[in-house]
């Protein structure tokens, strides 16, 4: 039997994996915010069902079928983001932790009411997209994070770090959410930055600034001048 925890635990391990972390036992107890007694509890019920294959060095990987159920999951829980947004205008850095809570209740039938009603693929309303991207993924889309963006150049925020509710709340009060322009003024010594928005002029520090992915001004006004010829 799939419960709402194995789930859980099976979605971290796929989302930590695609954040470029080399997921262990203390990977998820992070993660989730649960003790390491319970993170080895569960992982040996998963094991047992076949789902997460531990390796010699502890790395945890999901099996085929750990991995359907995980992406079976983070589909859902795209879905409902993007309808508490795009349907009922809920903020862009609250959908995360209502969709948390309404992923586990989502029918095959009312999945394919919101795959009918919002279409399939489309971006979150943190600017990701359905399937988990890894940062070599995201680069070779064309992105950087911003804490490696060049000083004097014109950005526009492509997705920023969905799990972190008071991060999200930080940078949207700083004018930083997906699809806003900026431009990188500075970096400091320290590696905080000195941002223009449309908030004014904000200081952004390193740590925060790796959770946000950019694109080149240019590059997307190309992108959009391109599409409108077609």
């Amino acid at each position: 039997m799939i419960t709402v925890s194995k789930e859980d635990y099976l979605k971290a391990i796929l989302e930590a994996a695609s954040e470029g972390q080399q997921v262990i036992a203390a990977t998820l107890a992070h993660w989730l915010s649960v003790s390491p007694p319970a993170v080895t509890m569960a992982l040996r019920r998963l094991k047992k069902d076949g789902l997460v294959r531990v390796q010699a060095d502890g790395v945890l990987q999901l099996t085929p079928s750990g991995k359907e159920i995980a992406r079976r999951l983070t589909v859902r829980h795209h879905l409902i983001e993007r309808m508490l947004h795009e349907v009922f205008g809920m903020e862009w850095y609250k959908t995360h932790d209502e969709a948390e809570r309404l992923e586990h209740a989502v029918s095959a039938d009312f999945e394919a009411r919101l795959v009918q009603k919002l279409g399939r693929g489309g971006i979150c309303p943190h600017g990701n997209l359905m399937s988990p991207e890894s940062p070599a993924m995201r680069k070779r889309r064309g992105l950087k994070q911003l804490a490696f963006a060049e000083p004097g150049c014109d950005y526009v925020v492509n997705s920023v770090y969905e799990r972190d509710r008071r991060l999200l709340e930080f940078m949207d009060s700083r004018g930083i959410r997906p699809g806003a322009r900026l431009r990188l003024v500075d970096r400091n010594y320290d590696q905080t930055l000195t941002l223009a928005t449309d908030a004014g002029t904000v200081p952004l520090g390193g740590s925060a600034a790796e959770k946000v992915w950019v694109e080149a001004a240019t590059r997307v006004s190309a992108a959009k001048a391109e599409g409108a010829r077609k």
